[in-house]
């Protein structure tokens, strides 16, 4: 694995990225926030632009983004890590369209729900899983 690639793959810090963000708003190296994000092409336009004042808004407005960002949304976004609670919720979602699911077949082998009712509501409680 070269250097590059480590560098993209470390899990990135939400401080680090403000402190850079910000550097960029001041300095003239606007976009060092975008590299370290594993973002290069965006760090390369930030360059290019170097002698513009967009590069430095848009890294002030970057920076304000990462402070207000919650680091869930951080992790999820820039590190690729799910949230748990997130997982959790949607399991316990698909538990329970599969109940609702198994009820309405009960209720068409009773002889309660007609075949055509029975696969419209089925194909609506599947519809909320995607």
């Amino acid at each position: 694995m070269s250097i590059f690639e480590q560098f993209l793959n470390h899990p990135k810090n939400r401080r680090n990225a403000v402190i850079l963000a910000l550097l960029g708003a001041i300095t003239p190296l606007a976009g060092l926030h975008k590299f370290y994000l594993g973002q290069p092409l965006w760090g390369i336009i930030y360059l290019l632009l170097w002698s513009t004042p967009m590069p430095r808004i848009a890294c002030a407005i970057e920076a304000i983004w990462y402070l207000i960002q919650d680091q869930e949304q951080f992790e999820v976004q820039f590190n690729g890590f799910s949230s748990p609670s997130n997982n959790i919720a949607a399991s316990q979602q698909v538990g329970a369209i599969a109940n609702a699911l198994r009820e309405l077949d009960r209720l068409r082998e009773d002889g309660l729900l007609s075949e055509y009712e029975f696969e419209q509501k089925r194909r609506q409680l599947l519809e909320r899983i995607s």
